[in-house]
């Protein structure tokens, strides 16, 4: 029996002496490879920042990318170091990621909207959009999703495919936005009257321009209303909001303070007394023959 452990522990010593310089081999050829992602990882991304390309997009393609990719061969040169086939576990890799593949469909379809994102750049991190009925600022653009915070400081998570199939609207890619506000007036007052009392008005909103200038335009004349559009701007999207609620309750004040009525919808109706036109009628159907 000690015959038996004395020679199990020369074969054991025997195989740790042979493997051991294998296995130290593989970790040094990972360790070169790691190495070699932080010695080229700071130039690519500095020259990646010099083609202005988005900042979201060069941390994608150096710190997720550029970093697996090379980590992946380094592990695969090391497994092959331990004697491991590396053949038949890339063939093993490849069918599995088929049928990844086929399982998150919709997961890919984000991925390569994603980059649709990033290439044609139709906005980018601090930009005010509206998109699949969420209003807000743009915060992160990943790979898969776009991430904005709301008025309502909520964290919104919309995947990439969504944002490319569905209209877009980028309330802060031409600078200056103008923001409208309907007001009605009654068909009795005079428009010119309303049109100065609301310029001064809207004149004090806080965070609106003077250059463009406000203006007042007649949008439709309604069914019980003319209906005006008070246009104001503004250099800051995320102040479109505010400015449109401001300038809904300014316009408000000055047209009580004015003496010009806002009139609500209503309806008028027209009674006719129709009896002794019915009794007529039923006379002269009965005297009929």
């Amino acid at each position: 029996m000690v015959m038996d452990i004395t020679a199990l522990k020369e074969i054991v010593t025997v195989h740790l002496v042979t493997f051991a310089p294998k296995v130290f081999a593989a970790l040094l050829i990972f360790v070169a490879f790691h190495l070699a992602f932080k010695a080229s990882a700071p130039p690519l991304r500095l020259l990646l920042s010099r083609t202005h390309m988005e900042r979201s997009l060069v941390k994608i393609l150096i710190d997720n990318i550029y970093r697996f990719v090379l980590l992946f061969l380094g592990l695969m040169m090391a497994a092959n170091q331990l004697g491991i086939d590396v053949g038949a576990a890339l063939a093993g890799i490849g069918i599995a990621g088929i049928a990844i593949g086929f399982a998150a469909q919709d997961v890919l379809s984000s991925v390569i909207a994603g980059f649709m994102i990033f290439f044609d750049k139709p906005f980018k991190v601090g930009d005010w959009i509206t998109v699949n009925g969420y209003y807000g600022e743009v915060t992160e653009v990943t790979i898969r999703s776009t991430r904005i915070r709301t008025l309502n400081n909520t964290y919104v998570v919309i995947p990439n495919k969504i944002i490319v199939d569905e209209v877009l609207d980028n309330h802060s890619l031409y600078g200056e936005t103008r923001i409208e506000v309907p007001v009605g007036i009654a068909y009795k007052e005079d428009i010119e009257k309303a049109r100065e009392v609301l310029l001064e008005a809207v004149s004090s909103v806080p965070d609106s321009i003077d250059d463009p200038s406000p203006d007042v335009v007649v949008e439709a004349l309604g069914d019980s209303s003319v209906n005006l559009i008070v246009r104001v701007w503004i250099h800051d999207a995320s102040k479109e909001k505010p400015v449109f609620y401001g300038t809904m309750e300014a316009s408000k004040r000055a047209l009580d303070t004015a003496g010009i009525e806002i009139p609500f919808p209503h309806l008028q109706l027209f009674v006719d007394d129709v009896r002794d036109r019915a009794v007529e009628q039923l006379q002269k159907v009965g005297s009929r023959p």
